[in-house]
């Protein structure tokens, strides 16, 4: 029996789970939690990576006492943002957050030399202003001289514990740098950020066996013996591993966390003209796949009014909360750029409520209202939109992640969409990297068998579709508000 450990690190907290395999059923054990966020200094918004390593660092120690003495180890975060290394293997600069504002209008200046179409047609990535292409971009171009290998997040942490550089694939496509057909980074669009291929490492595939933690680290820290495991470093990517299968039914999935990712898995990308359009993308998924999925602002809404708050509430009681209030009294496009960093999300609420000539929330209990509702009717607009690009119709939705757990937006969105809702796993990104692991030391024979068995191993839990009254006049009503 195998020790496997999934580092898992999101937007808003991290954790090291433990993973078994036992009895065709796969068992976790969360065995270190830790708080996660950007800071904001002089105007920018950064990431703290090296208190990042130290949690990691915290959690191996955890596991040794535990009882763990060797294991393999699997690391996902976030995707786009980026570790410049200089010639001495130190980091440059602090990792600027793609929520700061430095990529204001520079998609305007980046599409003034280089298409959107021809870019799509390269990578097929949707155009979001925070993507790495538009940071490495407005980037400072003297760091960038000092620059002798750019590293993703999860990629850095790697190098942090073993020595060992690489760029894994899922993690380095949503740079929005790769090129589709030649599957390596476009030479195009690196010289219109004066960047050589040698800036970056070999890219690397889900599955692939690294280095072990140095020895050096073991012995000063008294850790587990850890064999590095690349998994599939972009949280997303990990999360729709996790998905359970469904035989001889057609499903999208919702990872469901600080974003929710609404899409389907692919054997080939889908980079036309009406998938550009509508801001799908391809991201790279592990064995040969590809997530063709929408980016929507998710849980980060109600993660940004509980803070708001002072924590006084938890996530499970703005449900309940939102629960007593009348639905669907006032709507918010939730993709709207407005709400991706303001300074008070409750009011930027307020606000476009106000702009759109709709109810107006009062309390805490109806701002939290108002995004489950908005969030179940952009999934019902997305998932549409899906069938027609993918020419394939969408029987159930699954949803994964920690939004799952939300009873209210899984029966919503079950409502809204007239589709079954399947909500869970929980820790399906923690489960996609351990899938991962136990494929790759071969005490699972591949991704299909992972998935049933991730099924059997934990409560997969059903939301049927109500009906609803005043339906169309409720989809004409948020017609409208996405026209704001």
């Amino acid at each position: 029996m195998f020790n496997h450990i999934a580092v898992d690190i999101g937007a808003s907290s991290g954790r090291l789970v433990l993973g078994r395999l036992e009895d065709d059923k796969i068992l976790l054990e969360e065995i270190h939690r830790f708080s996660n966020g950007f800071t904001e200094r002089n105007g920018s918004c950064f990431w703290d990576i090296d208190y990042l390593y130290d949690q990691i660092i915290a959690g191996l120690q955890k596991a040794k006492g535990c009882g763990v003495l060797k294991c393999t180890l699997g690391i996902d975060t976030w995707a786009v943002d980026y570790v410049l290394i200089d010639e001495n293997g130190e980091k440059i600069q602090d990792v600027y957050s793609y929520r700061d504002n430095r990529t204001e209008n520079t998609m305007e200046k980046v599409t003034a030399q280089i298409s959107p179409e021809e870019v799509y047609t390269k990578t097929g990535i949707q155009q979001l202003s925070f993507n790495t292409l538009y940071q490495l971009y407005i980037h400072d171009p003297l760091e960038l001289e000092k620059a002798y290998k750019i590293l993703m997040v999860p990629d850095y942490l790697y190098y942090k514990l073993s020595g060992h550089m690489m760029n894994e694939v899922t993690n380095a496509s949503t740079t929005q740098l790769l090129n589709l057909q030649t599957r390596d980074y476009d030479t195009d669009l690196l010289n219109l950020l004066h960047l050589k291929r040698e800036h970056f490492a070999a890219l690397t595939e889900p599955g692939e066996v690294l280095a072990f933690v140095s020895e050096a680290i073991v012995q000063q820290y008294d850790l587990p013996e850890c064999l590095l495991i690349c998994a599939a470093t972009h949280d997303t990517a990990s999360s729709v591993l996790g998905v359970p299968v469904q035989e001889g039914r057609s499903s999208a999935f919702i990872s469901s966390g600080t974003w929710s990712l609404l899409g389907v898995e692919l054997s080939h990308p889908i980079n036309n003209h009406d998938a550009m359009k509508a801001n799908y993308t391809n991201e790279w998924g592990a064995f040969g796949t590809y997530r063709f999925l929408k980016n929507v602002m998710g849980m980060w809404l109600i993660q940004e009014v509980r803070r708001l708050g002072d924590y006084r509430y938890s996530f499970a009681e703005l449900a309940e909360l939102a629960a007593n209030e009348e639905g669907f009294r006032s709507l918010i496009p939730c993709n709207h750029p407005r709400f991706l960093n303001p300074l008070n999300m409750i009011e930027e609420i307020r606000r476009a409520c106000l702009e759109s000539g709709q109810h107006v929330p009062t309390t805490i209990s109806q701002v939290a209202r108002c995004i489950f509702d908005s969030l179940a009717l952009s999934y019902y607009s997305y998932l549409n939109e899906l069938e027609e690009l993918t020419g394939t119709p969408i029987d159930v939705v699954q949803i994964v992640g920690g939004g799952s757990n939300n009873e209210l937006l899984c029966q919503l969105t079950a409502d809204v969409t007239g589709r079954e809702v399947l909500a869970g796993p929980t820790e399906s990104t923690a489960l996609g990297n351990i899938a991962v692991q136990l494929i790759r030391t071969r005490d699972i024979s591949g991704i299909h068998e992972v998935r049933k068995i991730i099924g059997n191993s934990f409560e997969i839990k059903s939301y049927l579709p109500r009906k609803m009254a005043n339906f169309k006049e409720l989809i004409n009503r948020w017609s409208l508000v996405l026209l704001l």
